[in-house]
């Protein structure tokens, strides 16, 4: 693969660690940029915020998010990735080479890659409670599948928020591990399609509390232990004693820095070809939470960048040979 000439002279630029050791294990020397407090969570993206992750194979006694993306990060540059603690901040995909500028040099230069690989995730929305920072993943979390089945969370009253799909999803699934599960529903009435309201409201272990929101998260100082709840129809407030609270009202893509130059769907994840991690341009390829709304797994976030790293190299390749 010959580098496109350029004074920063660099044949493509990689926004995923799975790709870039796979590009890297191809010997295109990947570049990647793993941001510098993007979407205010550190290089590594939202499992840089578990504790625990038991559902990544290979670790059968768990392994901490930050050490597993510690060891995701080392595997790539033992096989040469180049990567840099910088944020993108501006891209132009309209012609290849693309343009990249990283933040604080949008005046400077731009960077010019054959292709892009881009993994910028999704950040799970947050209601910001009082006590919310105390207990970030010692009581509170916004993914039932990650945490729900961890030790302070077996046998022990829980508490979901929303009134969707992914709410009732959440609830029925945490109703395996938990002793009771509440479901707190701003409205009085759930907004999940009929099939997930009758297996919520059909569950011997799932009460849905209507017309109640969350106000407080409160605890021991160490692990959650209760939460203020308010009723959105005559305003009486109590405290619900649950061990853990899941948040099930959504997530925001960062897509930010590619709207209007990808098609994105309509909650603004990039969509994708079906079976590829090819997108609307050609020699873009997304991967992770950014394309996933479905699922948002470590596991599912590795696959795709597996794909989008052999379908950028074979790009290159073919275009090489031609």
């Amino acid at each position: 693969m010959a580098p496109v000439p350029n004074q920063n002279d660099s044949s493509q630029k990689v926004l995923d660690v799975v790709s870039a050791v796979y590009l890297a294990r191809a010997e295109l020397a990947p570049v990647m940029y793993e941001g510098m407090l993007a979407n205010g969570v550190a290089a590594g993206g939202q499992l840089t915020t578990t504790t625990e992750v038991e559902n990544y194979p290979g670790f059968p006694d768990s392994v901490g998010g930050s050490e597993l993306m510690d060891k995701m990060r080392a595997q790539s540059v033992r096989f040469g990735t180049d990567i840099r603690t910088e944020t993108i901040a501006k891209v132009d995909l309209s012609s290849r080479p693309f343009k990249l500028w990283p933040q604080f040099a949008e005046e400077e230069p731009p960077i010019l890659a054959k292709t892009v690989v881009l993994a910028t995730g999704a950040s799970a929305k947050r209601m910001h409670l009082p006590g919310e920072e105390t207990y970030w993943q010692n009581g509170i979390s916004a993914c039932a599948v990650c945490d729900g089945a961890l030790p302070i969370f077996r046998d022990k009253p829980l508490a979901v928020v929303g009134g969707g799909d992914s709410a009732c999803e959440e609830a029925t699934y945490l109703a395996k591990y938990a002793s009771r599960v509440y479901v707190l529903v701003r409205r009085d009435e759930l907004r999940a399609s009929g099939i997930m309201q009758k297996r919520l409201l059909n569950h011997p272990k799932c009460t849905v509390l209507f017309n109640t929101i969350a106000t407080e998260a409160k605890g021991d100082g160490e692990l959650l232990n209760a939460i203020r709840t308010k009723s959105t129809k005559d305003g009486e407030e109590k405290d619900l004693q649950v061990n853990g609270l899941f948040y099930a009202i959504g997530h925001i893509p960062a897509t930010s820095i590619v709207k209007g130059q990808l098609d994105l769907d309509e909650d603004g994840y990039v969509k994708t070809k079906p079976g590829t991690s090819q997108t609307s341009v050609h020699g873009v390829f997304a991967a992770g939470d950014v394309q996933d709304k479905v699922y948002r797994q470590a596991v599912t976030s590795a696959g795709t960048g597996c794909i989008a790293g052999l379908e950028a190299e074979r790009l290159l390749a073919a275009e090489e040979a031609e």
